[in-house]
């Protein structure tokens, strides 16, 4: 490499996004990609991957483990449940859990996830523990997917004040025929396939440094079986759960009932307000009263233009308003989270004024009137 170019293009490099950004950004288009729904980052930090991957739809239990619990409880208290999240439950449960312990060791609480992720990990770690972190890993983890992320140190003379390694505590960085050489031992010895790639393009005319951050995809080739997995289970956890968070989840039936309820006193509020502008309408004119029969075509903007049967519309019966649940049910909100007419009844019951045969939402409007 000549000199003159290499001191050159040491001045001026530089990323953007952040190198670390774009790693993050790497395994969130993965997780795009192939949907896992369990995600365990190895060496987790700070927890900033974790934070990112908690608002993918698909993911349904995260979980970090880190050597260093001091770290981890610094920013731990980001991964819990915001207000929004009480008020607004998702349709999907997800649970995030912090684990203290080391990459060497095995322990059952990691078994059973679909995509592992090992960020800027395996150039931490001391050669024993290197030694031991295939096994672990591809052997007794056995995820469908692993990431694995290393600095490539054929770029390191293009970084500003890289003498030696980019970082202090590094244990070694390897260059990419090491990294590749070591990835597919690995991936042979316990049958996975792997791709390599990276992120950190390097500037122009210096291709064959290679990306500033080597990365290797690993994918499994065979499904685990029963006894595979069983095989070398752990009796007893070695790793400290420091944090754990369930999010309120419409799976939970609590949350859904709360959801459901407020979503058939809204869509009936709604219903009511159109019907009795409507029946106002008709009462302050005699020639059209006597025509008046409350439908809910009335409200297709709200029904999604409905065909209905007369079974489901609304009407007016003295200081009373009816608005039957099966024109509730039909509005797709309503629908899609109670997906059974029988579970709106159940879900509702005692918590929503009904009509005598509960066949629909009773509102009074005397009493209303009342309270206004």
């Amino acid at each position: 490499m000549d000199k003159n170019f290499q001191e050159e293009f040491t001045q001026i490099i530089k990323f953007k996004p952040p190198l670390y950004k774009q790693r993050y950004q790497f395994v969130k288009d993965l997780v795009e990609k192939y949907k896992p729904k369990k995600v365990a980052d190895l060496g987790c930090a700070d927890c900033s991957l974790l934070r990112m991957l908690k608002f993918c739809s698909c993911i349904e239990v995260l979980a970090g483990l880190d050597i260093c619990a001091n770290v981890m409880k610094e920013k731990m208290h980001t991964l819990s449940p915001l207000p929004v999240d009480y008020l607004q439950p998702s349709e999907r449960s997800l649970t995030v859990t912090l684990h203290h312990g080391s990459v060497a060791h095995k322990d059952p609480c990691m078994l059973g996830f679909d995509l592992v992720t090992c960020i800027e990990l395996i150039e931490h770690l001391e050669e024993p523990e290197l030694k031991k972190f295939p096994e672990v890993v591809f052997g007794f983890m056995a995820p469908s997917i692993v990431v694995i992320s290393t600095p490539n140190s054929e770029f390191n003379p293009l970084l500003p004040g890289v003498i030696s390694y980019r970082h202090p505590d590094h244990k070694f960085e390897w260059n990419q025929a090491q990294f590749q050489s070591w990835a597919l031992e690995t991936a042979r010895c316990y049958d996975y396939s792997v791709e390599f790639t990276g992120v950190g393009h390097p500037p122009t005319g210096m291709e064959k440094a290679g990306f500033c951050t080597q990365i290797g995809v690993f994918i499994r080739k065979y499904p685990q079986t029963g006894e595979s997995v069983q095989s070398e289970k752990p009796t007893e956890a070695v790793y400290k759960t420091v944090f754990k968070a369930v999010y309120p989840s419409l799976k939970d039936e609590k949350y859904l009932q709360n959801a459901v309820i407020s979503e058939v006193i809204f869509t009936a509020q709604i219903i009511k307000h159109r019907l009795m502008s409507k029946h106002e309408e008709y009462s302050n004119d005699p020639e059209r009263k006597s025509k008046f029969q409350p439908s809910v075509d009335y409200f297709s903007d709200y029904l999604g233009k409905l065909v209905v049967e007369k079974s489901m519309e609304p009407f007016v019966s003295g200081n009373e308003v009816y608005i039957p649940l099966a024109t509730i049910f039909s509005f797709p909100k309503v629908n899609r989270l109670c997906g059974t007419f029988e579970k709106l009844r159940k879900l509702i019951a005692g918590k929503v004024t009904l009509s005598s045969d509960g066949s629909a939402v009773m509102f009074n409007i005397e009493h209303e009137n009342e309270d206004n």
